[in-house]
């Protein structure tokens, strides 16, 4: 019989059932250093007093994302009681999942603070002056009701007391949030923002830069889904007030897979329903469903019509930077079996044609024109759907 882990055991992954996950660490005299060396795992962290590594402080992503950091031999000292926030990315899905989960510990720890630390996402510049916060990053500590000064690291820093939350959201396992993060942040986040917006909202990545990724024919989703009810959103384009107020108004929202999805998570309901579209294999989604899951209570409707996966040229799969290739014919009937268009939609499946000029177009938008686009056919469904597929073919009118 396998050994039980010891969910205390802070060089083991965060749980999220408990342990030191949802337990706060309290270190006077902490020593913080950042180095920005490896692609991924950074030397980064906390020393003790004793020039122990706390390991408490470490970001994970499944698997440990810093190593220890040379100690540093005169850091600067910062006097005051702060509260470690770990790592301030500046990707806005990553800085929602990531940088957010030790913020629980405002609800529980005992006596002042004097404000939040975060290490950047770069490597420490050295300056005199703190960096600062994007716009996106101080509305939604504006949103979670956050006064508190929050100060990101330029230097080596010494302080004279650093409260060490474990995390409590993250990629991975973490991706539904212990209960200390899910309550703090249902308890906090967004409750003076109203729903404002119609009760079907389609979110759009088709506006978004093209680098980024995303679905061929994009537009005609949208103008099926508009046919049907729904407002295209973009919401890159408005305030993330204006974003949350169009997300709680929403009884169904449909989306393709992506960070918007991030943050209806953390301000939905079990009341609503949402429809996710997969724009590239892979268990990319899974976060999503999981944090999604995790904070309404519902698990999303999963939609994967995927035929083709088109693959960036530097790439060697299908990923956050490659274009899925969806049969909207069997989305179409797959959105009406589950309620969310009405029954009979007729919708027609992009064309080799008309997929081959959209690639085209997208490869002629990408920055500096230095990438093309592999199709990579993705292996036919379930006899049952296959014969799903070949129906909906028969019934398709010239594209």
């Amino acid at each position: 019989m396998a050994a039980m882990l010891d969910l205390n055991d802070a060089t083991l992954p965060p749980d999220p059932t408990g342990g030191w996950s949802t337990a706060i660490k309290s270190v006077p005299n902490a020593v913080v250093n950042h180095l920005q060396r490896g692609y991924l795992v950074h030397s980064s962290g906390i020393f003790d007093a004793d020039g122990g590594y706390v390991p408490e402080g470490v970001l994970w992503r499944g698997r440990a994302m810093m190593v220890p950091p040379p100690m540093p031999e005169t850091p600067e000292y910062q006097p005051g009681r702060w509260l470690w926030g770990g790592k301030l990315l500046n990707h806005f899905g990553h800085f929602l999942i990531e940088s957010t989960g030790r913020l629980w510990a405002l609800d529980h720890v005992q006596g002042q603070l004097d404000g939040i630390v975060f290490i950047p996402e770069g490597p420490m510049t050295g300056a005199d002056q703190a960096a600062e916060l994007k716009g996106f990053q101080r509305l939604f500590f504006d949103l979670l009701g956050i006064t508190l000064p929050i100060k990101v690291l330029t230097k080596p820093t010494r302080f004279e007391h650093l409260e060490v939350p474990g995390q409590g959201f993250g990629i991975g396992p973490l991706g539904g949030g212990t209960d200390p993060f899910r309550a703090y942040i249902q308890k906090n986040f967004a409750i003076q923002v109203q729903p404002e917006g119609g009760e079907r909202l389609y979110i759009s990545r088709s506006e978004l830069d093209v680098s980024l990724g995303g679905i061929l024919g994009e537009m005609r989703l949208e103008r099926y889904l508009a046919e049907n009810g729904y407002e295209v959103f973009h919401p890159q384009n408005h305030s993330l007030t204006d974003q949350i107020a169009r997300y709680k108004a929403a009884k169904q929202v449909v989306g393709l897979d992506g960070s918007a999805l991030h943050l209806f998570a953390m301000a939905g309901t079990p009341e609503q329903r949402v429809a996710l579209i997969k724009r590239r294999s892979g268990p990319a989604p899974d976060g999503i469903v999981r944090h999604l899951r995790g904070f309404t209570g519902q698990r999303p409707l999963v939609l994967d019509t995927i035929t083709h996966n088109w693959v960036r040229s530097d790439r060697k799969h299908a990923d956050n930077f490659s274009y899925g290739e969806l049969d909207f014919a069997r989305l179409g009937k797959q959105l009406s079996r589950n309620g969310f268009v009405p029954a009979g939609v007729s919708w027609r499946a992009l064309s080799a044609a008309r997929a081959a000029a959209a690639m085209q177009g997208i490869e002629e938008k990408m920055p500096g024109k230095k990438h093309s686009f592999n199709a990579v056919p993705v292996p036919e469904p379930a006899p049952e759907k296959l014969n799903e597929r070949r129906m909906a073919r028969k019934s398709q009118t010239r594209d």
